[in-house]
């Protein structure tokens, strides 16, 4: 007697609505700056403050990404993931219906807890609900699934504004993300981690945010506050002393959020702060570009052609991410990765000469410099971050790297907008007209991100010599959700699902 739907159609449920729902959160992760200057017109809020909308995302899925895989694991991974879907919904909701710029922001927030959870949960149940080839399939669909969906966000979220109003991208997904719900509850079998131990680490969670939102409020208002005002050495101060309690609590509970044990790794290390880097500068550089291509006194552009012109940037990312594996496997990740970060380096020099002349067609090369560069370093640093630890030690590993992915988008997104912004405000301040200060500013933006991608160069070697072995599906896959999530193989996370 059939008491429930078939393995075949349990895995083809749970390959739709782990696709689709990749496809709308990283979508709607890559589309929101392109909406900024139209959540700003209507709201009435600073684009400077609505920066939180993007950093604020940031944070929380930093502090979620790995606890809610954790929940999925001890109370059911269905359950946690249709628990998402219902946040996504509500969040989108609260952003539609906004009428300022603070709901919107806390909205954002809300969903970056949601986004993680889908994406996480997501990851588990597709691993726990295939096996052999097709297992490796479904990964590979999703890995594509988030890669076009992060590539797509922009020009979507430019013809929604474009069209609808910048309140149509929400409302859409939360139409979608509805769908997905009855499709998870019909067709998809709970499942759970029966040897993993049961407690939650929600003191690490918490702390997570505790580090990073005073860090990220100083860098923010540091200029007007003043670098050595009260207020900013506070917050520093205050990530200070969460930073110490959080390795307090590490040392002490039962299922640490991060094991520090893992730090000691220098491929590992290297890896993930080369995963930082690369995350927190490609998210940056979209920030400030979508800003400065939609700006009245420099390109103009309106949402719909700002998508357009950020699109060969994403086609770049997307259609050269498979194909770096292979050149990993013949010259090395490391050479590879130091190559990539060259490459960004230099895109960012040039950027750094932009003035109130430049037309779109100056910024095409180096933009497609950085997505190429970032192809290069992003992949293998995601696979080095797994493959540099003992089996029994991926799914840390792969949390660590996840959460350095939202950690480099909330922290450098945060350092961008404040260079943008004071640098502009100062030059107008004293004298230069607004599309100079501007230029100025963007051009102070590209030098920040540059160094950093010069650090990345000497990342590289901190990550040893190591080589991967022949490209498998799984490391096609990898590379290719590697601007949003580092997957960790599912052989590993089968045996863990029991």
């Amino acid at each position: 007697m059939n008491s429930g739907p078939s393995a075949g159609k349990v895995a083809l449920g749970v390959l739709i609505v782990t696709c689709v729902s990749a496809i709308v959160v990283n979508a709607n992760t890559s589309a929101v700056t392109i909406l900024l200057p139209a959540i700003s017109a209507d709201t009435g809020t600073p684009v400077d403050t609505l920066q939180w909308a993007v950093t604020g995302y940031s944070l929380v899925g930093a502090a979620t990404i790995v606890t809610s895989g954790a929940l999925g694991d001890v109370f059911g991974r269905r359950l946690v993931f249709v628990l998402g879907l219902v946040l996504f919904i509500a969040s989108c909701v609260m952003i539609a219906l906004a009428q300022d710029g603070g709901l919107v922001i806390a909205g954002r927030c809300i969903q970056g807890a949601a986004g993680a959870t889908i994406l996480a949960c997501g990851m588990s149940l597709i691993a726990a609900n295939n096996t052999g080839s097709q297992q490796l399939r479904a990964v590979t669909l999703w890995g594509a699934a988030s890669a076009i969906g992060a590539a797509a966000g922009p020009l979507i979220g430019g013809l929604l504004a474009s069209t609808t109003g910048w309140q149509g991208l929400f409302w859409i997904d939360a139409a979608i993300a509805a769908v997905c719900i009855p499709i998870t509850l019909r067709s998809v079998q709970e499942s759970r981690d029966p040897n993993r131990i049961r407690s939650i680490d929600l003191a690490g969670t918490i702390l997570i945010a505790v580090i990073l939102a005073p860090i990220i409020f100083a860098l923010t208002n540091g200029s007007a506050w003043g670098w050595a005002s009260l207020a900013t050495i506070g917050c520093f101060a205050l990530s200070v002393a969460a930073t110490v309690a959080f390795v307090f609590v590490e040392k002490h509970v039962k299922a640490p959020l991060l094991d520090l044990a893992l730090l000691r790794n220098t491929a590992l290390v290297g890896a993930t702060i080369a995963i930082l880097l690369g995350s927190g500068t490609i998210n940056a550089i979209m920030y400030v570009v979508s800003l400065y291509f939609q700006d009245p006194a420099t390109l103009g552009l309106p949402p719909l052609e700002a998508g357009l012109a950020t699109l060969p940037v994403a086609a770049v990312a997307v259609v050269l991410a498979p194909m770096i594996t292979p050149v990993v496997a013949r010259i090395g990740a490391r050479i590879t990765i130091a190559v990539g970060f060259i490459i960004m380096t230099a895109s960012f020099v040039l950027l750094t000469a932009v003035d109130a002349s430049w037309g779109y067609a100056l910024f095409v090369l180096p933009l497609l410099g950085v997505a190429a560069g970032m192809s290069l370093q992003n992949g293998p640093a995601s696979s080095i971050s797994t493959s540099s630890v003992p089996p029994n030690e991926v799914g840390a590993a792969s949390g660590i790297s996840n959460m350095a992915r939202y950690v480099g988008a909330a922290v450098m997104t945060a350092i961008v907008a404040s260079i943008y912004s004071s640098v502009s405000t100062n030059r107008v301040a004293a004298g230069s007209d607004t599309a100079d200060a501007l230029a100025s500013a963007l051009s102070f933006s590209a030098l920040a991100m540059g160094i950093w991608c010069a650090l990345g160069i000497a990342l590289a070697f901190l990550m040893g010599r190591h080589r991967i072995a022949k490209p498998t599906l799984i490391d096609y896959a990898a590379a290719a959700a590697s601007t949003a999530h580092t997957l960790t193989p599912p052989a590993v996370k089968s045996a863990a699902a029991g």
